[in-house]
């Protein structure tokens, strides 16, 4: 019986010591590793960098009620285009308690220095034609009367400007809203009813309707600091816009800000660049639009995927393929890089092949 697990020991051991020849043997036979290659290219890199931002009109006009009150009427909408002087919106006035008063007041006292003036004038007109008085004195009487008139009728003036907006006599109407400018209708921030102040040299006043030059419009965005070195004015701008998908517009970069801002941890410096416009699309103000800035561009290079460059020290090498699996090591001088596709100045030629890594 001991002489049958001696044996059964040995067996055993027996039977691992080829399993484990076998085992290695089989991996010694695994099918060597076959490498693939790729092909030098020739095609258009551009370096850029990216930025993000919004279409907005280069010049917009917000229009403010010279007086304040509520929206009596809106003559037009969003959307609508206007000439310099295009009648927007109509106030009705609600005079103020203590200017109205004021108003009142001047204008009976006015009356009163009027009335006084005028019969002085007649009595002293009696005089003159006795000759009782020299032409002088009559003239003294007679000019007093007239600056009471013109008192009298600039009171009456401003008792209508206070009470309706509005000067019987000049035609001034300070509560009619006009267009300044020629453009379009952007926004009408309020409504019929909606109670506006006016602008003054103490505040900005209510907005009536903000009116935008549609034709000329400019990208307004931001670049990351660590781009903002690598660009300079006049450069080109390929925007992108997110509601129109699948097309592009050229644009030129004519600012960047002296000055970055902290924006999300990082600081970030504000660029505008003057969009060209396309007949056949029309931008809206506020599309979210994205700029690539073209640093750099080479066209029609030979290139490589930069994946397939060996670094090693200074230098840069590729494998070229000098038969079936068999390949040899060059010293390539490259150029322009996109983070893909890097161009090739000199090493290699576009008809051989090279060891995809």
């Amino acid at each position: 019986m001991k002489r049958f697990f001696i044996f059964l020991t040995i067996l055993i051991i027996i039977t691992m010591f080829v399993g484990t020849g076998y085992f290695l043997y089989q991996k010694s036979e695994e099918p060597p590793v076959v490498y693939e290659t790729d092909k030098p290219f020739k095609t258009d890199i551009v370096k850029k960098t990216i930025a993000t931002g919004s279409i907005v009109p280069r010049k917009e006009v917000a229009l403010k009620s010279q007086v304040s009150g509520v929206v009596d009427e809106l003559y037009l909408e969003e959307g609508a285009d206007v000439r310099v002087g295009d009648l927007i919106a109509k106030i009705k006035i609600i005079p103020n308690v203590v200017a109205l008063n004021n108003a009142q007041a001047q204008v009976e006292t006015a009356i009163i220095n009027f009335e006084n003036a005028r019969r002085e004038k007649d009595r002293q007109k009696e005089l003159f034609d006795e000759r009782v008085i020299s032409d002088f004195d009559y003239n003294q009487f007679v000019l007093d009367y007239k600056l009471r008139e013109q008192e009298l009728e600039a009171a009456r003036n401003n008792l209508d400007l206070v009470r309706e907006g509005a000067s019987k006599k000049t035609g001034n109407v300070s509560n009619l809203v006009r267009s300044t400018v020629d453009g379009m209708v952007l926004d009408i921030p309020v409504k019929e009813g909606t109670f506006i102040i006016e602008s003054n040299t103490f505040n900005e006043g209510t907005t009536i309707a903000s009116i935008a030059d549609m034709n000329q419009m400019i990208f307004e965005g931001k670049v990351n600091e660590s781009e903002v070195g690598k660009i300079a004015v006049g450069m080109d701008l390929i925007m992108s816009v997110g509601a129109i998908e699948g097309e592009y517009f050229d644009a030129k970069l004519e600012f960047i800000s002296p000055k970055g801002e902290a924006e999300d941890g990082a600081i970030k410096f504000d660029i505008k660049a003057d969009i060209i416009l396309k007949d056949d699309t029309f931008l809206r103000a506020g599309y979210s639009a994205t700029a690539d800035i073209v640093l750099e561009s080479r066209n029609d290079v030979l290139a490589i995927r930069e994946s397939n460059l060996i670094f090693e020290a200074d230098k840069m090498f590729v494998e070229v393929a000098l038969g079936d699996q068999q390949f040899e090591r060059r010293e390539v001088t490259t150029g322009l890089s996109d983070g893909i596709n890097i161009e090739i100045v000199s090493g290699i030629s576009e008809n051989v092949s090279i060891k995809k890594l």
